[in-house]
């Protein structure tokens, strides 16, 4: 049942194509939530990014991690941090300074093909729960300082780490995702090499299986996890693996089920949440209203979804629903942006999705 409760949400614009596909993603959360009988969401936008350095000092401000604090969550646009001026470009970037700030530990990546789509593998419908705070990235795997060093200028050293602690909570999060679905699991790992960091990733999966017998569980090396992926993403369910491997199979998963452009996320606690879609800033198309909305639009909806389960919130659930169904409506009638082959722009498919929301 609903509680009537009014959301206040964040939006941090980023760079590149971010200014486009993050104002299209709120045009088409307010006409959801109006649809669905939710109050009004209160916006509030806050800077990062390149121009936060210009006008802060840093890509991630203090003043924007204190606000995000008081908000029930956030839409994260993509960033360029590849192209910030030093010493910014060396730091932790705005996406990797936010998920450890918050401790945002699961990164859901679903991976969907569109009816009407130009989906490789038509009926892709998996989903990866991707560990976000360690593992072999060194942005994330160390209290302090970062898990790379160069003892020599000609040697170069990386360490990841595997606890049986974030992998049970991420092994969860797959498990109960898979009890709402087809309730199957597939654990990714490289234990025939990587034996003690991956192959205890894959053991403690296998633990928490236990505690959910009703879900059959299986497991693939990571590279033949790439050759299914590609030859049968549809007799995929729920894919759980650590933090690099998450990374990788994630975008081979979106495009395989249709585009890059598609691929929606949410980074999570069991606090907080940020939608941010799977990709990058495109800067070499920003600007141009021709980037593909719809993976900013699905993460927003996944967060929409994830307050509903929070709050008890049947309308706002709702809501998330209606974001879902009216893009997948507007794609189906043949509107698509130049990446799914056809000729809408960014804002016009917004549009199109925002006037859809009416017929859900």
């Amino acid at each position: 049942m609903s509680n009537a409760k009014q959301y206040q949400l964040a939006v941090l614009m980023g760079d590149g194509i971010g200014p486009e596909i993050v104002p299209a993603s709120v045009k088409i959360i307010d006409a959801a939530v109006k649809a669905a009988g939710v109050a009004p969401i209160q916006w509030t936008e806050l800077p990062l990014g390149r121009e936060a350095i210009d006008t802060h000092g840093k890509a991630t401000p203090d003043e924007t991690l204190a606000a995000l604090d008081t908000v029930d969550g956030w839409l994260l646009g993509p960033h360029d941090s590849a192209a910030y001026p030093e010493p910014h470009r060396s730091m932790l970037n705005p996406s990797g300074t936010i998920r450890k700030h918050f401790g945002l530990f699961a990164n859901i990546r679903p991976a969907k093909a569109f009816h009407g789509g130009n989906a490789i593998v038509e009926g892709t419908d998996l989903v990866i729960v991707r560990e976000n705070t360690e593992g072999f990235y060194a942005d994330r795997n160390t209290f302090a300082g970062t898990g790379e060093m160069m003892p020599t200028p000609d040697v170069a050293i990386m360490h990841g780490i595997i606890t049986r602690a974030a992998t049970t909570r991420i092994a969860h999060e797959a498990f109960k995702l898979a009890m709402k679905r087809d309730k199957r699991v597939t654990i990714v790992h490289k234990a025939n090499v990587l034996k003690m960091t991956t192959g205890l990733f894959r053991d403690v999966c296998r633990d928490v299986a236990k505690e959910y017998p009703e879900v059959s569980v299986n497991d693939f090396h990571i590279d033949a996890a790439t050759v299914h992926l590609v030859r049968r993403a549809d007799k995929f369910d729920v894919i759980v693996t650590e933090n690099m491997f998450g990374d990788i199979l994630s975008d081979l998963a979106g495009e395989v089920a249709g585009s890059l452009g598609i691929a929606p996320s949410i980074n999570s606690s069991d606090k907080q949440a940020m939608a941010q879609a799977s990709h990058g800033s495109a800067p070499d198309i920003a600007g141009r209203d021709i980037a593909n909305p719809i993976a900013m639009i699905l993460s927003s909806a996944m967060l929409l979804r994830w307050l509903g389960a929070k709050f008890d919130d049947d309308a706002v659930l709702k809501a998330a629903d209606i974001v879902e169904k009216a893009t997948e409506l507007v794609v189906s009638e043949g509107t698509m942006t130049p990446d799914m082959g056809g000729t809408a722009s960014t804002s016009g498919f917004a549009d199109a999705v925002a006037t859809a929301t009416t017929r859900i």
